[in-house]
């Protein structure tokens, strides 16, 4: 029997590549004479970075940035050859705040500007970054400013960090632009098709998450669509209403207007250079195990494991999932070409404990699988 082990990251509790351990120790007490294929994966969103320094054989680089609240931070990114692979939420992610210090107005991506230029200096010309789970709902205008744009006040003085500071902004000017930016094509892992502003866009629907109250929103909705009429005129081009603009509290906005990025689903992205589809395509596996922290309806917007089940059963390969909890939505997307879904907090098993005895609970789930 070949099986192929391609699990996303279990957040808080497992890395991928530390479940794919997990899974393979598990099955090989029950099968011996198994053929096993280990395949660290993720969706762009936490994990990104090892899945595809692993499948490609890359370096690890770290550096100190400024925090989502300008503190001290150290941030990892990848390096592949000339493409550096980087996680938003290495930077500016929201676990990185406290949620008593949750403040939208204050929060900045200034971090994930100095990743974008760490990356430069290790000379890299393609920059794959994964724009989920961001603390900030500045517009991407702290990155901006790391990378030596102009974004100015009325009296052509820096604006402050955070949408309070955008509040302030009359102009950018890209003329101070790090000049290697010119020659580095980004390529941004993105399952949101959320426009900057509205009903729909960054902060409406990301500012809550983020410590807006509710009489904020308007107001942060407001900022964002001045910045966002700023990034049109200075680039020349509408990205505002863009599909995935309003994107890592409107990072996606700053990011398609002055640094000219494609925003791509994350799993294709990972897919290419992993060989996911590949490997199901000549690799005469008869079982793909794969899994995530929490099967939902989000699991249908791109996440990994109904991804990697919609790729097998095109492939005719049997596809059984490993979840932490089933959330609202769940069944539907068990519809999604499964032949079985184990779910780690069974009745009585609470997620404290699921959480703590992660590899326990995942054995136990292999054991009971048809293999």
């Amino acid at each position: 029997m070949k099986i192929l082990i391609a699990p996303d990251s279990f957040k808080g509790s497992a890395t991928s590549r530390e479940l794919c351990e997990i899974i393979e120790k598990a099955l090989l007490r029950r099968a011996p004479d198994a053929e096993i294929v280990k395949l660290p994966m993720a969706d762009g969103g936490e994990g990104t970075v090892e899945a595809l320094v692993l499948a490609g054989k890359g370096r690890y680089c770290t550096r100190t940035v400024s925090g989502p609240l300008r503190e001290p931070r150290q941030a990892v990114f990848g390096v592949l050859g000339k493409t550096a692979v980087i996680e938003m939420a290495a930077a500016s992610g929201l676990p990185l705040v406290p949620p008593e210090k949750r403040d939208p107005f204050r929060t900045t991506s200034a971090g994930t500007g100095q990743l974008i230029t760490a990356a430069l200096d290790e000379g890299c010309d393609h920059v794959i970054m994964g724009i989920g789970g961001s603390a900030t709902n500045d517009g991407g205008a702290g990155m901006l400013q790391a990378l030596g744009f102009g974004l100015l006040d009325r009296l052509g003085k820096p604006i402050g960090p955070g949408a309070g500071g955008v509040a302030a902004l009359a102009r950018i000017e890209k003329s101070g632009a790090d000049p290697r930016l010119r020659g580095c094509r980004f390529t941004v892992a993105c399952d949101v098709d959320s426009p900057l502003c509205g009903p729909r866009g960054a902060s409406a629907v990301f500012g809550p998450q983020k410590g807006a109250a509710p009489g904020d929103v308007p107001v942060l909705d407001a900022i964002l669509a001045r910045f966002g009429d700023l990034l049109e005129q200075a680039a020349g081009k509408r990205v505002a209403a863009s599909p995935g603009a309003g994107a890592a509290g409107g990072m996606g906005a700053a990011l398609m207007a002055l640094l000219r990025a494609e925003l791509r689903p994350g799993f294709a992205i990972v897919n290419e250079i992993t060989g996911y589809e590949r490997l199901l395509q000549t690799g005469g596996f008869d079982l793909v195990i794969t899994g995530e922290g929490q099967m939902n309806g989000q699991s249908l917007m791109g996440k990994l494991p109904v991804e990697a089940a919609r790729l097998a059963k095109k492939y005719g390969v049997r596809c059984a999932a490993i979840v932490g909890s089933r959330g609202e939505g769940a069944e539907r997307a068990e519809q999604c070409g499964f032949s079985a879904v184990h779910e780690l907090m069974a009745p009585g098993v609470t997620l404290e404990y699921s959480m703590t005895h992660t590899a326990e609970l995942v054995e136990k789930a292999v054991q009971d699988m048809a293999l």
